[in-house]
């Protein structure tokens, strides 16, 4: 995959991971609809990068009709969709009593939103041989995560939603990948330290304390690079997937290294 002369929608552009991708495509000659809930966050990034090659438009990228209403205005100004960055994600509330309501937006934003673009643009493509799915999740789909049960499940299940995608529609031109980094320097890194709770505080320690930090920029790099070969697992920090594999050769010392893990960081935190 080139993205040079395609058209691209980023969802959750307005800033870090999307904002980058978002910079990144334009760079490589792409034309880019940058969506985001804060509309004039969009626009700044749209601002930033000059020229006639983006736009931004607001909106809950979770949302069926907003999610069509960008498909459309891609059209508009650009022409049919080729790829579709599902980025847009949130890390819910900590711990497990959490409530209805707020289990329902996180699986609303970080699953239902990958499900319902799927649905109006696949069959598109299909129709059309050719197009390409990226879903962000997050090493947290293929691991977990220390203090957010409704971030680490809607990740494993944005995870396997990209995997039936790319098993039932990839003979058939539709492309997929999908994203899983740890710690990258953005704001949705530090909703855990900054939501006043000890396993929000906790999730934050988890992800710093297992590796690197990296820049959005970085990110992108990374998937750009990722998208050329065509690879399904996009892994900007490459030691996750020998935390992957250690976890699948024997579980239960996975998960006991897990708690041991988790009380280290409650230790340390007792300690400051």
């Amino acid at each position: 995959m080139k993205v040079d002369g395609k058209v691209a929608i980023v969802t959750g552009g307005g800033g870090g991971i999307g904002g980058a991708l978002a910079a990144r495509l334009v760079a490589e000659g792409a034309r880019v609809v940058v969506a985001d809930l804060d509309e004039d966050a969009a626009q700044r990034v749209v601002d930033a990068l000059g020229g006639t090659s983006a736009i931004a438009v607001g909106g809950d990228v979770s949302d069926t009709d907003a999610i069509r209403g960008l498909v459309e205005r891609a059209e508009a100004e650009f022409g049919p969709v080729d790829l579709y960055f599902a980025n847009a994600g949130i890390t819910g509330p900590p711990g497990l009593d959490i409530g209805e309501s707020a289990w329902d937006q996180v699986l609303d934003v970080n699953l239902r939103a990958h499900i319902r673009a799927a649905n109006i643009l696949v069959p598109g493509w299909v129709e059309r041989g050719e197009g390409y799915f990226v879903s962000t999740a997050s090493a947290a789909g293929l691991l977990t995560q220390i203090g957010s049960a409704a971030y680490s499940v809607t990740k494993h299940a944005a995870v396997g939603f990209a995997e039936w995608l790319s098993v039932t529609y990839g003979d058939q031109g539709v492309r997929v990948s999908c994203l899983c980094p740890m710690g990258v320097n953005t704001p949705l890194l530090y909703a855990g330290k900054n939501s006043d709770t000890e396993l929000g505080a906790l999730a934050t320690r988890a992800v710093t304390g297992a590796g690197a930090v990296l820049e959005p920029d970085d990110v992108a790099e990374v998937v750009l690079r990722a998208l050329e070969d065509e690879h399904f697992l996009i892994l900007p920090h490459p030691e996750v997937l020998e935390m992957y594999r250690h976890k699948g050769a024997d579980y239960d010392r996975w998960l006991s290294g897990m708690r041991r893990y988790q009380n280290i960081l409650r230790g340390q935190s007792a300690q400051q």
